[in-house]
């Protein structure tokens, strides 16, 4: 009978937005996982279940979904003016692999709260009752964002009344802040085009934008790839035909848009970039039953989150969304009717969002200053995880 024993981690189970994930403190994960590699990935993907070639992580924290299978990590931030550094791992379902090449936009509205909860910020800077302005340094994409945290009686607020579509139950609604979100090297779009003819080998060409706000994201049109842009996830999940072509285009994409140097590297890199496709308003339902109108929404949008069509919209695509709209031209912009904007509505496979965006054109350049929404986070769960002594 085999002596190993289990090691007992502090953690917090949280969702935030559509997504849930398992959130650490820096200093209270094991030493050999304090630092980046793979020690640190041995072990996250213990903690998720991962790999599992039953794809439903039933030893681990996931959930056996791309919006599930996430963990986050965070400390007091080295940045000046920033309260706390955070860091996202998208744990692979039935690989060994953890993706730390993007941002979880989703999560973010959890960092704020978890932030006040666990210490890592000074509590004279929480007041008794209103928001507290968490400023959060996104360590895997290099950028702030703003998290605006409802407090009352000098706690982190998290039930209320906000709805959120693709989040069953209402909670406190907590406004996020995207400073800047555009690539770090200013390339909102690495190609230097609005709309490029991304050509996929085997499949086709099509017209594509690629932009890298919020996190790098090819924009496809649903009516070029046969779809209507109301498909719900059972129409694209259980088509392995249409999963990959969407995985030869992101890998293509990906190419195209400087993020790898060869096509192979695409499996190494799940999470980044994402690929969506727009179309015009329409009716339809969603997948809770509820009726989406034509007049609820500018555009009807669908995007895939590792390798599946996502059962709502990733926050970090919603930024993209919300920089392709304010830009005239782009094949999102198109689909929304045109035009300059400062918000969209969109449709998504569970409801509607809006996302707010401020783009301004320098030099013939265009730049995004601040993309903003609104999302609520709660505490699921708290205490400690167990994982096996010898699994990191």
């Amino acid at each position: 009978m085999s002596s190993v024993k289990q090691v007992r981690i502090p953690a917090t189970y949280m969702r935030g937005g559509t997504s849930k994930g398992v959130f650490f403190k820096l200093e209270d994960l094991p030493e050999a996982a304090q630092q980046a590699g793979e020690a640190r990935d041995k072990l996250l993907l213990r903690v998720i279940g991962s790999p599992d070639p039953y794809a439903k992580q039933i030893d681990g924290m996931g959930g056996a979904t791309s919006s599930t299978s996430k963990t986050v990590i965070l400390s007091k931030s080295q940045q000046a003016d920033h309260h706390v550094d955070y860091l996202f791992g998208q744990v692979s379902i039935d690989k060994a692999f953890v993706d730390w090449s993007g941002n979880c936009g989703n999560l973010t509205a959890a960092v704020g709260a978890f932030a006040i909860n666990s210490g890592l910020v000074d509590p004279a800077l929480i007041p008794q009752n209103g928001f507290a302005s968490i400023r959060i340094w996104q360590a895997n994409i290099q950028k702030t964002i703003i998290a605006h945290v409802p407090v009352n009686d000098g706690e982190v607020q998290e039930c209320g009344d906000f709805e959120l579509d693709g989040v069953t139950f209402p909670a406190a609604e907590v406004q996020i802040e995207f400073v800047d979100p555009a690539d770090s090297d200013g390339a909102l779009f690495p190609t230097g085009n609005l709309v490029d003819q991304l050509e996929v080998p085997e499949i086709g060409t099509f017209q594509a934008t690629m932009i890298n706000a919020g996190i790098p994201t090819i924009f496809l049109q649903a009516e070029q790839l046969g779809y209507s842009g109301t498909e719900l996830q059972d129409d694209i999940n259980n088509d392995p035909k249409a999963l990959a072509m969407f995985e030869s285009i992101r890998a293509h994409g990906a190419l195209k848009m400087g993020l790898i140097s060869h096509i192979d590297q695409a499996a190494q890199r799940q999470h980044t970039p994402k690929v969506a496709f727009v179309a015009k308003p329409q009716d339809y339902l969603s997948a809770s039953g509820k009726q989406i109108k034509t007049a609820d929404n500018d555009l009807c949008v669908r995007a895939l989150s590792m390798g599946k069509l996502h059962h709502a919209m990733m926050g970090t695509a919603a930024v993209a969304i919300g920089t392709a709209a304010a830009i005239p031209g782009t094949l999102v912009n198109l689909a929304a009717g045109g035009g300059e904007r400062e918000a969209v509505s969109f449709g998504h496979p569970s409801g509607s969002l809006k996302v707010g965006a401020q783009a301004q054109q320098d030099n013939q350049q265009w730049q995004v200053t601040k993309v903003s929404m609104s999302r609520s986070a709660r505490i699921l769960m708290e205490g400690w995880i167990r994982v096996p002594s010898d699994s990191f």
